[in-house]
């Protein structure tokens, strides 16, 4: 049977749903009133909540699934360093000034997630390292630039090349042509990762509800009213907007600039041996629509490969991946696939996150296009900061100034799948 990528909770053959400590939180009834009120209850919404509540704001949260249960809690746990768009493409966009800030501010986002992990000892096996493999030779130029690039730039001193020889030990496998090794970026477990940001922020006195879906809201007078059914409603000062995947006919600018597609992550038995990955470090490779992968606690692959754009999940997720795992792994022919999962996360057409104000008291934060364990806590730090005040931040993530989709709401969804599935085809030449 053909799944839905709607999210109505943690799925069920999801390895991260069964190894986390899974938090339940209320429902929200009644009508009430808070100063801030949070859609989404995934990173972003988790970082903007933690960051109010610790500010002794009266902030209220509402996850229409479960907390963390979309593409927070399903993504494949990958720190990358930077922003979603190359430090170079930016210099050219903006200028080096704004480029160096935005290159800060990346820098600043994995601080704050190796901050938050520490300072409140949420376990999720967070390890260091990660390697961006080369499936075509002329990927190395790319990596070269850029690592040449931030270190004399911006004096990052973490990456280093690596020949093709040094990629097979590391990987395990010999189908890459070489690669860069990242010591600052690294993977974790998202699904502990976002449940531990939630029992944090409740803590510090954030109100948290699930299985509350904002259905619509309005302006009334200096307030905003949130419509969440069975004529349930919260009142708020200010709002700010996170749902990023499962939010679409909420606000029909985020529509314009923010699309959902789906991603799929499975995992194998325990490996009988160390040759693949023996140092934990995660893995990514070059491809467009990116294959990436790194070793379990328990010792297991979990691996990530191939999307989709369309409302539904392929009826066989664990066949859609393995065939992925296999072309860089065949020596894993025989290693039973134990969990396969999707999720639902957003893109926008230039891969730049949209966030800005929508109104002065109304601001947005979503397409991450696969960067959002880094940058998503920080950035609902950065639209906390906003709801109280200080817009910097905001403000200079508006310039990236994504583009809308083009074609409208009936057209965008095939010109995405025509432009989407061309980029595959190329992977494959």
């Amino acid at each position: 049977m053909t799944q839905t990528a709607k999210n109505t909770g943690h799925p069920d053959n999801s390895w991260y749903a069964d190894t986390a400590l899974i938090t339940a939180f209320p429902a929200f009834g009644g009508t009430q009133t808070t100063d801030i009120a949070i859609i989404g209850g995934g990173y972003t919404g988790l970082g903007a909540a933690l960051e109010l509540a610790q500010r002794g704001v009266s902030v209220t949260l509402l996850e229409g699934a479960q907390i963390g249960s979309g593409a927070s809690g399903r993504n494949g746990g990958q720190i990358h360093t930077g922003q979603r768009v190359d430090p170079q493409t930016l210099v050219s966009q903006l200028g080096s000034d704004a480029a160096r800030e935005l290159w800060d501010m990346a820098e600043a986002a994995k601080a704050h997630l190796f901050d938050l992990i520490n300072r409140h000892d949420i376990d999720c096996d967070l390890r260091h390292g990660l390697i961006h493999s080369w499936h075509k030779p002329r990927f190395a130029d790319d990596d070269h630039a850029y690592a040449d690039f931030v270190s004399q730039t911006y004096g990052y001193d973490k990456l280093s090349l690596m020949n093709r020889e040094a990629v097979a030990v590391e990987l395990g496998t010999d189908v890459y042509h070489g690669g860069l090794f990242d010591a600052g970026a690294g993977h974790l477990h998202p699904l502990k990762f976002a449940l531990g940001m939630a029992r944090t922020a409740q803590a510090a006195g954030a109100a948290l509800y699930e299985h509350s879906r904002v259905h619509s809201y309005h302006r009334s007078g200096d307030d905003y009213d949130l419509h969440i059914g069975d004529g349930h409603r919260l009142r708020c000062r200010k709002l700010l907007i996170c749902g990023n995947g499962y939010m679409q006919g909420l606000d029909r600018e985020i529509d314009r600039h923010v699309v959902p597609i789906n991603n799929f992550i499975l995992t194998t038995e325990p490996l009988p041996d160390r040759t693949i990955l023996p140092h934990d470090y995660a893995a990514a490779d070059s491809r467009f629509v990116v294959n990436y992968w790194r070793r379990t606690a328990d010792n297991r692959l979990l691996f990530g490969g191939g999307e989709n754009y369309t409302p539904w999940f392929p009826k066989d997720i664990k066949a859609f991946v393995r065939r992925n795992l296999l072309k860089i792994y065949p020596q894993l022919d025989t290693v039973k696939v134990t969990h396969a999962w999707g999720g639902t996360l957003a893109i926008t057409l230039s891969r730049a996150p949209f966030v800005r104000a929508l109104s002065p008291d109304c601001l947005v934060s979503a397409g991450y296009s696969g960067q959002g364990v880094v940058l998503a806590p920080y950035f609902g730090k950065l639209l906390a900061h906003a709801a109280l005040g200080d817009h910097h931040d905001i403000k200079l993530l508006s310039q990236l100034r994504p583009p809308a989709f083009p074609g409208g709401p009936l057209l965008r969804t095939p010109a995405l799948i025509a432009g989407l599935s061309w980029y595959a085809l190329r992977d494959r030449l």
